[in-house]
């Protein structure tokens, strides 16, 4: 708890006791359409808890490494609860949900003497019975958090989130980036706050507005315009404030079907909510009038295309060192086979296809041994738009149990356990199998086997913006692909039912308003002073 300095405008002369602050994470990005649910098993797998939070992440580009290192720097006393991440895959269960938001609250209700929560959620966690999973776990921890202490949150850009979501938050903050780069800056402004806010240096205030648009993740990179314009101008009114400002552009996560679904604009400042939902509104509005170019400011490719000018631009120049990048972006598990099958149609060379996620192919390759031909039926396995099982025989290059930490800028340091992994060469086409879902977003997808990636011609990744980081600068050409996947470029084609259609753009009819002054009206975020005496 504050107290006040004894003389209005001097330093207290009493030493501070250090501040007690809890950290905990959850994090899934839900591709609703999928079959198949992350169970409470799935996230175990990947959980980490008490100290070995802090060991494990300490010094990583992710939000909790920042939480880490702003409580680390002022000396304050970290309590590390629970973290958990398994990235963009299926839904949740209810279950995994209930038991990771009964025990962090479990564990802050033991701890009266905390001071404040941080909390690291993703915003498109979803799931059956809970419409908004991250409001459940929120509630579930200012239930027994108390309404007077610090909880604030940090989010990932493409979260789906509304003032519901943060009713119970002192703040909340958002990557600017995808690719995500500035994950651990994320952790860090959210514990800045914290800390300033426990100081009584300012009272957070929060508003939130949103225009109603949806847009593919293949076209949310921050770097791409007029996406990156309405960034900069947010950028520049935080940085012209005279008084404490944060700002949020959310792109959402159109592939989980949820009634807050898409873009969302995040202003927190201090102890003014007029100011910030004057800023909100600003964004939000340019969003809208930006809609049709934000929902596709570049073509999209069939696979059969995008393999063609591939080997066009081959046969034309030599492009050794310079491969061609072909984004297979509907693919949500890391499992689809339809670049891959066109491949091996026409028996391209010199390319790679790194990380399919096929744990019994890795297994039935260790088993075989290095150096064997081994037969195998290949991808496709999650359902039954992940395209066609391939049935393959590959010779095994490598296989084994493989782990190491990302050297790439987009989590920096985050440890990865592939599982059973296997480098198979499938008719010169060279793949990996492993048996943990994981991003092939950088040059550590090579880098694990001795290899480059400008060893190859062509490279086969599932990514939607976090590959740019690397490829961008690296490729002679990234063709983005569009297959009938999960993850398809027009949103139109996808089955809502939570959401509702009539209200967002590119699904709803157009009209010449959006419906953020609306919406807002219906659930105004309050003003939540955190200042104690």
């Amino acid at each position: 708890m504050l107290y006040k300095a004894p003389i209005p405008g001097l330093p207290d002369p009493r030493p501070r006791k250090p501040f007690r602050i809890a950290v905990a994470g959850f994090h899934i990005e839900s591709v609703s359409f999928l079959p198949v649910a992350s169970t409470w098993d799935d996230f175990e797998q990947v959980a980490l808890r008490g100290d070995r939070i802090v060991e494990e992440l300490r010094g990583t580009n992710t939000v909790m490494g920042g939480f880490i290192d702003v409580c680390e720097q002022d000396s304050v006393e970290l309590v590390p609860l629970v973290h958990t991440a398994l990235g963009a895959v299926g839904p949740a269960t209810d279950e995994a949900v209930r038991r990771y938001a009964d025990e962090m609250a479990v564990s802050v209700r033991a701890l009266p003497d905390l001071d404040g929560v941080l909390l690291f959620l993703h915003g498109a966690c979803w799931t059956a019975s809970y419409p908004d999973p991250e409001r459940f776990i929120i509630d579930t921890v200012r239930g027994v958090l108390g309404k007077d202490k610090p909880l604030i949150v940090a989010l990932d850009y493409h979260g789906n989130i509304d003032a519901d979501t943060l009713k119970n938050a002192t703040a909340a903050f958002a990557y600017r980036k995808s690719p995500h780069t500035d994950t651990g800056d994320t952790g860090r402004r959210a514990a800045l706050c914290m800390l300033r806010t426990l100081r009584g240096e300012i009272s957070p205030a929060w508003a939130i507005a949103k225009p109603g648009v949806l847009v593919p993740s293949i076209f949310s990179a921050t770097a791409l315009r007029p996406l990156a314009d309405i960034i900069e101008e947010g950028q520049r009114i935080e940085h012209d404030s005279q008084h404490y400002t944060d700002i949020s552009l959310m792109a959402g996560f159109s592939y989980a079907d949820a009634h807050n679904a898409g873009f969302s604009a995040l202003c927190v400042t201090d102890s003014d909510p007029a100011r910030a939902q004057r800023i909100a509104d600003h964004l939000s509005e340019r969003v809208w009038r930006e809609r049709h170019a934000l929902y596709r400011p570049f073509d999209v490719y069939t696979a059969e295309s995008a393999v063609s000018r591939a080997c066009a631009g081959l046969t034309r120049r030599e492009a050794k060192g310079r491969p061609y990048v072909l984004v297979e972006h509907a693919d949500r598990m890391n499992d689809s086979t339809y670049l891959l099958a066109e491949l091996l149609k026409r028996r391209v060379a010199r390319a790679a296809v790194p990380f399919l996620w096929d744990a019994a192919a890795a297994q039935r390759a260790f088993d075989a041994g290095v150096g064997a031909m081994v037969k195998l039926q290949l991808g496709g396995h999650s359902s039954e738009k992940a395209g066609p099982t391939l049935d393959v025989i590959a010779r095994v290059l490598w296989a084994g149990p493989k782990s190491y930490r990302v050297s790439g800028c987009y989590m920096h340091g985050m440890p990865v356990d592939l599982g059973m992994t296997a480098l198979l060469d499938v008719d010169g086409v060279s793949v990996s199998v492993v048996s943990a879902f994981a991003f092939a977003v950088d040059g550590d997808a090579f880098g694990v086997f001795g290899l480059r990636p400008e060893d190859f011609d062509i490279i086969v990744l599932r990514s939607k913006t976090h590959f740019r980081a690397f490829y961008q600068g690296l490729a002679e050409e990234i063709l983005i692909v569009d297959t009938p996947d999960h993850g398809v470029a027009d949103l139109r084609l996808l089955p809502y039912e939570r959401l509702d259609t009539l209200r967002v753009f590119p699904l709803a009819p157009e009209t010449s308003t959006h419906r953020a002054t609306e919406d807002r009206q219906k659930s105004k975020p309050p003003h939540r002073s955190n200042r104690t005496a």
